[in-house]
């Protein structure tokens, strides 16, 4: 009977740090912080994937990856992940963003005079996060970049001054 505690303790354990660490984490790192050995931890890890395989309404799954254990919302949840969580952009990114929503739109090539060349990398960011789309120019090798609706909705802003 004590081993079956101690076992839906490491279950429990191993839960709060999945969710914790908030990235994949090998069964070693588990071990350091619980100082449980490994076939406990292994044991307690198929027992934690198994219960949440087992509730189908959730929207949390254990997952085994190439760099640990994870505990990650459902694909089925993925879009509520890009429409709730705010986006992780740094102060550069931010800046470069700044310039294309006040200019919008902008000639990337006038961007980057204004901004420097670390702009490519941003602007790269920015179409992938959906804040920015590109065009190509009509005349021109450059490309038109303009913000988007997504960028609206996050930053609730209705409509820039012109």
């Amino acid at each position: 009977m004590g081993t079956e505690y101690n076992n839906s303790n490491l279950v429990t354990q191993i839960e709060a740090i999945l969710y914790l660490k908030g990235k994949p984490t090998t069964c070693e790192e588990i071990g350091e912080l619980t100082q449980a050995e490994e076939e406990a931890i292994e044991s307690a890890l198929i027992k934690l994937m198994s219960d949440y395989a087992h509730r189908p309404d959730s929207a949390l799954e254990v997952v085994e990856t190439p760099a640990g254990y994870a505990l990650q919302l459902r694909n089925c949840c993925q879009n509520l992940l890009e429409n709730l969580v705010p986006a992780d952009l740094n102060t550069a990114t931010l800046r470069t963003l700044a310039a294309i929503a006040l200019t919008n739109p902008i000639l990337q090539s006038d961007l980057i005079t204004v901004r420097g060349s670390g702009a490519y990398q941003h602007v790269q960011e920015l179409l992938e996060l959906g804040f920015v789309r590109k065009r190509p120019q009509t005349e021109g090798r450059s490309y038109w970049l303009e913000i988007t609706d997504k960028f609206h909705q996050y930053f609730e802003i209705d409509q820039l001054p012109t």
